[in-house]
């Protein structure tokens, strides 16, 4: 049949020659290819560029220095950042991911109320970040904050604790943050993965006298390890570009004990005025993710095939 019938692919160009089916497929992607280049891969190139430069928002024009922004970072900031940066994403990680676990396991036992509960549960999740790090810059306040007067109500302290001023209990009170907001969705995902398991697998391990410790052990946990690990990696990749959690509660203080890549290349570029390093930080920042997702899509493209 003819290309005007439809189901021909090639096409005719102006001269009358006829198009193969790969020119005739490049023809149809130009406009979105245009596109994307326009709005994703030029402002990439060209940001990623300036990491070369010496540039200010402040003053015009910019010096090439080649990879001095990069080895400056690399002989000082970039090492604390990197720590701070781990610790709040595996923090942040596999604590809500053990909550959602736990709360997966009990919704999936046929508790009573379970559709209420998993309504309740979803609440920190339908927050706003901003707002949900409003409410615990509130709890962790020191002079007013609920969980001082919590406390010293029920005896545990006897003064008023500054949570967000010291450096070891301000990134524990980012990753308690993060986790009251993230936990529901990984309850959600572990839920619908424990909900495609064959009970028959569970009532045969009841049979042959197995207790719950161990049916979790030799039956839950080998079904759930890919939807686990799918949850975890995703997790992980979000944390490790998380930013408003971490700068509205502490801004990336005290002294720096909580700056995370997301907040160390906004203070450089927006309060440091220095374009170039801050395009540098996250130059490196952005190779440290393509690592991440690279995992990520092996690990789908192999479980897919």
């Amino acid at each position: 049949m003819s290309a005007e019938g439809g189901y021909g692919v090639k096409g005719r160009d102006a001269g009358g020659r006829g198009l193969s089916n790969g020119q005739f497929a490049w023809l149809l992607m130009l406009p979105g290819l245009a596109l994307f280049a326009a709005i994703i891969v030029y402002p990439l190139v060209s940001a990623l560029a300036t990491g070369f430069f010496e540039q200010s928002l402040v003053r015009p024009g910019r010096m090439f220095v080649g990879l001095a922004n990069f080895a400056d970072l690399l002989g000082g900031d970039f090492w604390p950042v990197l720590r701070n940066t781990l610790v709040f994403t595996v923090g942040a990680t596999i604590a809500p991911f053990v909550i959602g676990y736990a709360l997966a396991l009990a919704l999936n036992s046929g508790i009573g109320a379970s559709g209420f509960l998993r309504s309740v549960f979803l609440f920190p999740w339908v927050i706003p970040g901003v707002v949900v790090s409003f409410l615990w810059l509130w709890i962790f306040n020191a002079n007013y904050g609920v969980l001082n007067a919590v406390l010293m109500r029920i005896g545990l302290i006897d003064e008023s604790v500054s949570w967000l001023g010291e450096p070891v209990t301000a990134m524990v009170a980012v990753i308690v943050t993060k986790t009251w907001a993230s936990f529901p969705w990984m309850m959600v995902m572990l839920l619908a993965g424990l909900q495609t398991m064959p009970k028959e697998l569970h009532e045969a391990a009841s049979v042959d006298g197995a207790g719950a410790i161990r049916r979790f052990r030799s039956v839950t946990a080998p079904h759930m390890k890919g939807i686990a690990g799918i949850v975890l990696l995703l997790e992980f990749i979000w944390n490790f570009q998380h930013f408003d959690t971490v700068y509205v509660l502490t801004g990336g203080g005290p002294a720096g004990a909580t700056k995370t890549f997301a907040v160390a290349v906004y203070d450089t570029a927006f309060k440091g005025f220095d374009l170039g390093r801050a395009t540098a930080l996250g130059g490196l920042w952005m190779l440290l993710l393509l690592v991440l997702v690279a995992v990520y899509l092996r690990r789908e493209t192999r479980n897919g095939s």
